[in-house]
């Protein structure tokens, strides 16, 4: 039974959700904080433990630097709000997001970024060039969308070829648009945003030069991206960091 039709309220949160209420916050505010918004626009989203289709994403006309742990909205599989609430939420979160955690089990966090050097990269007819050891962590990780217009309900058999061209990987170039990147957990997830971001402003610093560009060897960039695969902390130490900065900067991202 549905409970929005039934009017029966949804459960406060429990002890787990409200852990990831925190974390995925945490994360909107430091995506906020490293310059990789784009107003209102885009959206982190997380999967609800216990629910096999909801999840949570930001209320649309939020700022990143707004978001608190009860402001994120619990939607269901079909994006429709879980709880009571008076913002609406994101189409294009829901056509992107919905269709990514029900395709991928290991998927339990999503972000997409709409940043200057990841829609420059996005602009290329090329993927993440290994042309410095951050670059290399991706190199054949990001899959490749091509641009099919706005993410919108219109057209919501595009969720299929977004899938396809995920795969595996740990993120999406999506051509004409911006970035996208899955994980296991909300640090992972941030983590790989944050890398991919930096390995975007690298690429595109490097061909501002006009210099012929160097890459080094493949058996070179395939070692160095399994030295990173190899390392299990997969941001876990970043993450704690970053949260330390949070509870002495921004504490309230935790209401």
């Amino acid at each position: 039974m549905d409970v929005r039709e039934a009017g029966v309220p949804v459960p406060p949160p429990s002890a787990t959700e409200q852990v990831l209420r925190r974390e995925l916050a945490a994360a909107y505010r430091l995506v906020a904080h490293f310059g990789m918004t784009d107003l209102v626009y885009t959206h982190l989203s997380a999967r609800l433990p216990g629910w096999r289709h909801a999840y949570l994403v930001n209320p649309y006309g939020f700022l990143f630097e707004e978001i608190t742990a009860s402001s994120l909205v619990s939607v269901d599989a079909d994006g429709h709000p879980r709880q009571q609430t008076a913002w609406p939420i994101n189409p294009a979160g829901f056509v992107i997001h919905s269709a990514i955690h029900r395709a991928r089990p290991d998927a339990a966090c999503v972000m997409h970024t709409h940043t200057v050097a990841g829609m420059a990269v996005a602009a290329q007819d090329r993927k993440i060039l290994p042309i410095n050891q951050i670059s290399m962590e991706f190199h054949d990780r990001i899959g490749f969308h091509a641009y099919e217009g706005l993410a919108a309900e219109d057209n919501l058999s595009e969720r299929e070829r977004l899938v396809r061209d995920l795969g595996d990987n740990h993120g999406l170039i999506l051509q004409n648009h911006g970035l996208l990147t899955v994980g296991r957990t909300v640090a992972e997830c941030f983590y790989r945003m944050y890398y991919l971001e930096q390995a975007c402003r690298i690429q595109v610093a490097a061909q501002s030069t006009g210099v012929k560009l160097h890459f080094p060897s493949l058996p070179s960039i395939l070692r160095a991206r399994q030295q990173f695969e190899d390392d299990t902390d997969q941001g876990q130490l970043i993450w704690q960091a970053l949260i330390r900065k949070l509870d002495r900067e921004q504490p309230d991202y935790r209401n």
